[in-house]
């Protein structure tokens, strides 16, 4: 039987890189999955790929909690039931150093990546807590809330704080069996590294054991043991998927 068959998968930025990975594995191994992302087209794109009608897309703005709430009454309307597994992908980055950064910058990545995981964390939680649901919620991360990057004072910020939340969290929604981990990807070939000059990724690739990028699909198999009955003892952890 299939590891998560019978669960219902919620996957922000899921129209791309470990997002689209995401759905694509949690579809293999058995979770029906909404596949949510601002830009809708590529969120249908990834529903297509999953090649059953169970599926479904949703648009959402993760900085909006309006947004993030219409979402979840599109999920309980269509599947009459909250989702038991909910992604936090969703993710931007508005690079430059700290001397030169504008204060939207700053703001714009917090307010997606930091708030926009706790409001999704926060309105999912609170309906798998009313409809009694145990669940398990993943919060992408990254190694640089660790280890800083040049350049990315807000998103190394954006994703320490991601870490320290889903500590909390794993504290706090313990007694209603819903659990939370953050995943620590290292540097993955996904759009947003794509803009990364050669050279930067030369010297990455040295520094990093397996001489190599990872693949957004090595990413979303730990997902899937994290979303699994499989790590059922499983919470608070921070789990780094880096290559070395």
């Amino acid at each position: 039987m299939a590891s998560l068959a019978g669960k219902l998968a919620f996957v922000t930025g899921a129209g791309s890189g470990i997002g689209r990975a995401t759905c694509r594995i949690l579809a293999r191994d058995g979770a029906t999955i909404i596949a949510a992302d601002r830009n809708l087209d590529t969120a249908e794109e990834t529903v297509k790929l999953l090649e059953s009608p169970s599926h479904s897309s949703v648009k959402i703005e993760v900085g909006n909690s309006a947004s993030i709430r219409d979402a979840l009454a599109f999920c309980l309307e269509k599947y009459k039931s909250t989702p038991s597994v909910v992604v936090n992908s969703a993710g931007i980055t508005r690079d430059s150093f700290i001397l030169k950064m504008p204060e939207e910058d700053f703001d714009a990545v917090i307010n997606v990546n930091l708030k926009g995981s706790f409001t999704v964390m926060q309105t999912f939680a609170r309906s798998m807590v009313e409809q009694k649901v145990s669940g398990s919620i993943i919060n992408l991360s990254s190694v640089v809330a660790k280890f800083g990057n040049l350049g990315q004072a807000n998103y190394s910020a954006s994703k320490a704080g991601v870490e320290a939340m889903t500590r909390v969290a794993a504290k706090e929604f313990g007694k209603f069996n819903i659990r939370v981990n953050a995943i620590l990807p290292g540097f993955i070939n996904t759009p947003m590294t794509g803009t990364v000059p050669d050279k930067v990724k030369n010297m990455i690739i040295q520094q990093t054991a397996l001489k190599r990028f990872g693949e957004p699909e090595e990413i979303a198999e730990v997902i899937a043991f994290l979303a699994s009955d499989k790590s059922s003892y499983v919470t608070g952890a921070s789990i780094d998927v880096i290559g070395g």
